[in-house]
């Protein structure tokens, strides 16, 4: 079995999606609100003082905290008509289209929350997506996430486990796709790996975690 593991956010897409996703959703007014409140957390992971996956935990849990799952289901379907189809990268999708076409099982292994992924992953047919989910309760974002930041080694974890699963894990030829160090650890584990378009080189990825996915 050929797997294929794409990253979204840079890979399959021009650049981040998620800041995009928030400001769309809560308008500019509240999205600011959001940034100033979320301020010194991403100040103090910019200079690498806190880590990616707490920093991401501070600006989710301001900006979708008591969010409704209807009204995510709206900023996700206008994200996803509106916003992306802009935002491919055309040689990336080619490759995700070459890769289907031989059968080969394809997945998304992202940071990027699981609100508008999973719509992606139906709206492309991808065997499986692979992302940070968020919690919710009683019809609503509870603002935390449900798993860790699927980002640099976690990528790499939650991917063998969706392997696992499947009885996939020691069967596979992996191919994987990236463009930061964020996907060094799913780049080195691939038997065919590709880093912004380039056939990638195996490297350390000591310091993935610090940088952003």
């Amino acid at each position: 079995m050929e797997v294929a593991a794409f990253d979204f956010d840079g890979t399959l897409t021009r650049r981040d999606t998620l800041l995009p996703y928030l400001w769309r959703g809560l308008g500019w007014p509240r999205f600011l609100v959001g940034l100033l409140l979320s301020g010194p957390w991403l100040a103090a992971f910019a200079l690498r003082l806190m880590s990616n996956h707490r920093a991401k935990a501070r600006l989710l849990r301001v900006s979708f905290g008591g969010r409704t799952d209807v009204e995510i289901a709206q900023w996700t379907a206008d994200f996803v008509r509106d916003y992306l189809p802009a935002q491919w990268q055309p040689d990336m999708l080619a490759r995700l289209r070459q890769h289907q076409q031989l059968g080969h099982c394809c997945v998304i292994v992202s940071a990027s929350p699981g609100i508008y992924l999973h719509e992606v992953g139906r709206m492309f047919g991808m065997n499986g997506v692979i992302c940070t989910e968020l919690a919710t309760q009683d019809g609503a974002l509870t603002g935390r996430m449900a798993t860790p930041n699927c980002h640099g080694e976690e990528k790499v974890r939650r991917l063998q486990a969706w392997l696992a699963q499947r009885g996939l894990k020691k069967a596979v030829v992996l191919h994987a796709y990236g463009d930061s160090s964020g996907d060094v650890p799913l780049l080195n584990l691939a038997d065919y790996a590709h880093y912004q378009g380039q056939p990638w080189v195996r490297k350390p990825s000591a310091h993935a975690d610090a940088q952003q996915a």
